[in-house]
């Protein structure tokens, strides 16, 4: 067998195996939601849906270019043969990022607490420690991922979404009630995930070789550029909820485009996996067998999201509404056209990550950075205008479009 034979088995064994802990936990996020509108009033689970869209754009920007940078960099000392690895820079950039989030939470406390979160301090509360507590459980992720210890990643985040899962199922059997215990496993999940780096850090490689120094200057640049994609993706799976909530005159409508964009987050939750998995393994392609085997690897994994992103838009087409109003218990007309944009757009959005995570490895990520930021200007400004006036509809058809314009600007060489 090849060297690059090899790497491609490791390769799908790894993503296998993530895919199963990453499936579970895009099942229990859903199931999370899904507890949770039954279990709260309407408005209380719009503040809900809040809170999660606004602390998964915070920690997707702050920390998972972290994740991203470790990866890529514990991944191309591992394919030259180096296996003591510094891990510093990431490190202190980590601390850094969590540090400046906690000093503008402290400052910005009255306008967070009065204004998004109505009031209520136990919201605020579970805002800033649970962002606080993903600072450990990004960089844990992104030492995992570089090292290919893709069941302990797995275990981690599922171990995360069933914990969170736990608070509305303990208000739905009655232990606990109110808002506020639902909230608190946003906060307590990923905190509880962390159980599982005892078991990384035991198994650690042996010192073999010479540690690659990495630039501190280019490990920023790569950070803060991969920090615009993750701000930009965020953005396409949130700017609606958050739009929606300023333009709206029903106030629970941002809670219906919430529901309806969890679509698009379960699949690409899922596909988080073969992200995790194909960035370390791109860039060992890229330092040790060439462009040929590079491409394959793209391609492969592109062919797969099409037809699943096909499959979920004709799935959507024929029962999308009906399981929508079983699901989320709401008496709304879902679309089922624009639910099947929806699922198209999730395709898109899927091919865009892989084509991402090829221009990281190149070491291509500012122009990535570009591409994302401006695809998610444009739909933020799409979903202010009354283009289409309804807006869940103007939602789904901005997010095919953001989505299918993305990938088209990525694939480029």
């Amino acid at each position: 067998m090849s060297g690059s034979d090899g790497a491609n088995e490791s390769y799908g064994r790894g993503a296998r195996v993530l895919s199963v802990g990453i499936a579970a936990t895009g099942l229990f996020t859903f199931l999370y939601f899904a507890v949770a509108s039954h279990v709260v009033d309407e408005v209380e689970a719009k503040r809900l849906d809040v809170l999660w869209s606004v602390m998964f754009v915070v920690i997707s920007v702050i920390y998972r270019p972290i994740e991203q940078l470790l990866s890529r960099m514990l991944a191309r000392n591992r394919a030259l043969g180096v296996h003591h690895h510094a891990v510093r820079t990431p490190l202190l950039i980590q601390g850094a990022f969590a540090a400046v989030f906690l000093a503008c939470a402290l400052a910005l406390r009255d306008p967070l607490e009065d204004e998004l979160f109505d009031g209520s301090d136990t919201l605020y509360w579970v805002f800033t420690a649970g962002t606080l507590f993903y600072a450990a459980s990004y960089f844990a992720r992104g030492w995992l991922a570089g090292h290919q210890r893709f069941g302990l990643y797995g275990g981690l985040v599922l171990m995360e979404s069933i914990s969170r899962f736990l608070f509305p199922l303990a208000v739905a059997v009655g232990i606990a009630s109110g808002q506020e215990a639902v909230a608190l496993g946003i906060a307590a999940a990923p905190a509880l995930s962390l159980l599982v780096v005892p078991i990384a850090f035991s198994r650690r490689d042996p010192p073999v070789g010479t540690a690659e120094r990495a630039s501190a200057d280019g490990s920023t640049r790569f950070a803060v550029a991969v920090a615009f994609v993750m701000l930009a993706e965020q953005t396409l799976l949130n700017a609606a909820v958050l739009t929606t909530e300023i333009t709206a005159r029903d106030a629970v409508l941002a809670g219906i485009v919430f529901n309806v964009f969890l679509i698009t987050r379960a699949p690409l939750q899922l596909f988080q996996a073969v992200q995790t998995s194909l960035l370390p393994h791109l860039s060992g392609l890229e330092a040790t067998a060439g462009h040929e085997a590079f491409a394959r690897a793209v391609r492969v994994t592109v062919l797969a999201i099409g037809a699943f992103g096909l499959a979920v838009a004709l799935g959507l087409l024929a029962i999308g509404p009906w399981v929508m109003s079983l699901v989320f218990g709401q008496e709304y007309d879902y679309g089922r056209v624009g639910l099947a944009l929806l699922g198209l757009g999730m395709g898109f959005h899927l091919m865009a990550g892989t084509f991402n995570q090829a221009k990281l490895a190149r070491g291509q990520a500012t122009r990535a950075a570009a591409a994302w930021t401006a695809v998610a200007a444009l739909f933020v400004v799409w979903t202010l205008l009354p283009v289409v006036d309804d807006p869940l509809l103007r939602a789904e058809v901005g997010y095919v479009v953001a989505t299918g314009a993305l990938a088209a600007l990525l694939v480029r060489e």
